[in-house]
């Protein structure tokens, strides 16, 4: 199969495997202006341009944060914004060794025939704005896709239109130069068993490769972010080494070697879950894990360094230590060796779950 050999071939590996990197991992701080509304809403802080540059400042200028982070997800916005002294935020990561990403779907649909089920839409006119973004210092992308598992859901439609949008978002990124995250999302919402979900996520994966296949990609050149294999929310919860060993297995089936990184989703788990759940893959033992297995994480990196800040600037410097310890514990969570020290703070425990999550 002939994959992308273009101009950008040997910079997309490169950037691919760096983001990979054991001990790094993803910031997911591209959350649009609507949602991130909903995080400063929590803590009484107006949702405008101004906050929203304070908050990402105070993430992106944490001394000693970014050395445990290789990429950052930005939103459109943010990826022009400065600090408050004048530097672009796109200068102030890539110089802590961490790469800008952007976020480049524009949202889901719902497709006619299903029952609720959806689709991403940003297809049309990508290739001009991903030229753009790298312009401007991107050097990755992401699209989420999301499907749902209920009774009858998801549908080989559903399933199969999502594979295909995601393909096609790649190809068009890396024939400009930005890495493409594949983020196939199968929400927890629901009452089914772990069994169901890997099931699900299997299918799903499984769809997606093909499609990429289909499509030409490089696989070396991009980067899956994929939900981790759990129960459902409304189903009982499981010791985080049954949901490393279900979710490794569920990768092995179907994720070829030649994908240096899978960077997972937090889905609405808890800050310590997610971290312990990461960790617990990590020391899996006696498996074959072709790829660095790390994290993207937006509110599972995010929730108590929010809280601690509550919109005040004398307590940015009391936000920025809580936001220093989920870093380090994720660092640590992508090398096994994670303690399950940063648990006790406050809010670390507390579930983060929505129904049908929307960024």
């Amino acid at each position: 199969m002939s994959c992308y050999k273009g101009k950008y071939h040997d910079e997309l590996i490169k950037n691919a495997a760096y983001i990979g990197t054991p001990g790094k991992g993803i910031l997911a701080a591209d959350e649009s202006t609507g949602t991130i509304g909903k995080r400063l809403a929590s803590i009484n802080v107006e949702n405008n341009e101004s906050n929203r540059q304070v908050l990402r400042q105070l993430l992106f200028c944490t001394p000693g944060a970014l050395q445990y982070l290789s990429g950052t997800i930005l939103f459109e916005e943010t990826l022009y914004q400065k600090t408050s002294d004048g530097k672009a935020f796109v200068d102030v990561l890539k110089e802590g060794g961490v790469l800008p990403g952007i976020k480049v779907d524009k949202g889901t649909v719902d497709i006619p025939g299903t029952n609720g089920e959806t689709a991403t839409q940003g297809l049309d006119g990508l290739a001009a704005r991903c030229k753009q973004y790298y312009e401007a210092g991107a050097r990755f992308a992401k699209w989420r896709a999301v499907l749902k598992i209920g009774p009858n859901e998801p549908s080989q439609l559903a399933i199969d239109e999502n594979a295909h949008g995601l393909a096609r978002y790649a190809i068009i990124c890396q024939e400009n130069g930005l890495v493409p995250i594949v983020e196939p999302e199968i929400l927890v919402d629901g009452p089914h068993s772990i069994e169901k979900c890997a099931e699900v996520t299997e299918q799903v994966l499984a769809a997606c490769y093909k499609a990429l296949n289909d499509n030409k990609v490089l696989l070396e050149g991009t980067l899956l972010k994929p939900n981790m294999v759990t129960p459902g929310s409304d189903a009982e919860k499981v010791a985080p080494e049954v949901v490393a060993e279900h979710t490794v297995r569920a990768l092995q089936r179907t994720v070829p070697a030649a994908v240096p990184a899978v960077v997972f989703l937090s889905g609405g788990q808890s800050e310590e879950e997610a971290t312990m759940n990461l960790n617990a893959m990590n020391k899996l033992q006696g498996v074959k894990k072709p790829w660095s297995l790390s994290f993207s994480y937006g509110r599972a990196l995010q929730q108590s360094t929010i809280r601690a800040w509550a919109g005040k600037a004398e307590n940015i410097g009391k936000a920025q230590e809580t936001f220093l310890a989920r870093c380090k514990a994720n660092s640590e969570a992508t090398l096994g060796t994670y303690k399950g020290d940063a648990g006790k703070a406050e809010g670390a425990s507390e579930s983060l779950h929505e129904k049908d999550y929307k960024y």
